[in-house]
């Protein structure tokens, strides 16, 4: 258990490197893609045993700081995202980041985080889960989502509009599906014709590219 021992930190500073908060416009547009970009993750692999010890409940006492939280959400929310992309691994641990987030949500934790890059991960599992509550928890990410780009640094706000928009977009797909078509083939679901003609389509939120900064 030497993994989870090291704390949360190493987690947050490796999403969120230091000095974030006094970098420019430029480094913020490239962090986004790089959090944004999809697919496998090289950088990941180091982290599998924290995500098996996170999976296994031995990381919950991060749940007691804001940060933490945040950390733990990232561990359960993205990391599988990165490991195991293209694999229903993704997605294994969507239920259990939700939960973390719905949780920090109600307990006054998401209030109290300062930069509108920890708010956004907070929120994403809550985009993230499918469920029969799914339309609700989307509308409610992006009222939030709004809020975040509003409040946002002037210089960043383009990035948190483009995550409100995204946030949108992903509502639109669950209000009409019930659920994110991509995932059909990776999970092993077949596609209704109507969702066979969304993915002919190829315009998946997902992959809509941040504005440029630079």
């Amino acid at each position: 258990m030497t993994e989870q021992n090291e704390g949360w930190r190493r987690v947050y500073e490796f999403w969120f490197p230091p000095g974030l908060e006094a970098a420019g416009a430029e480094v913020h547009g490239r962090i986004f893609l790089r959090w944004f970009g999809g697919g496998a993750n090289a950088e990941l692999p180091p982290f599998t045993p924290l995500l098996e010890a996170a999976r296994r409940g031995w990381l919950d006492d991060w749940r007691v700081t804001p940060l933490g939280r945040l950390s733990l959400i990232l561990v359960l929310d993205q990391f599988p995202r990165g490991l195991f992309a293209g694999t229903p691994e993704a997605y294994a641990c969507d239920a259990e980041a939700m939960r973390l987030a719905e949780e920090g949500l109600g307990n006054g934790q998401y209030d109290a985080l300062a930069w509108p890059w920890e708010r956004t991960f907070f929120l994403l599992p809550l985009a993230h889960a499918e469920g029969p509550d799914h339309r609700a928890r989307l509308e409610r990410v992006v009222t939030l989502a709004e809020v975040v780009a509003r409040e946002a640094p002037a210089p960043l706000r383009p990035l948190y509009e483009h995550s409100a928009r995204q946030a949108r977009g992903h509502l639109e797909v669950i209000t009409r599906f019930g659920r994110y078509p991509h995932r059909n083939l990776v999970l092993g679901r077949l596609s209704t014709p109507e969702e066979t003609a969304w993915l002919a389509a190829g315009d998946f939120v997902h992959t809509r590219q941040p504005p440029s900064l630079g």
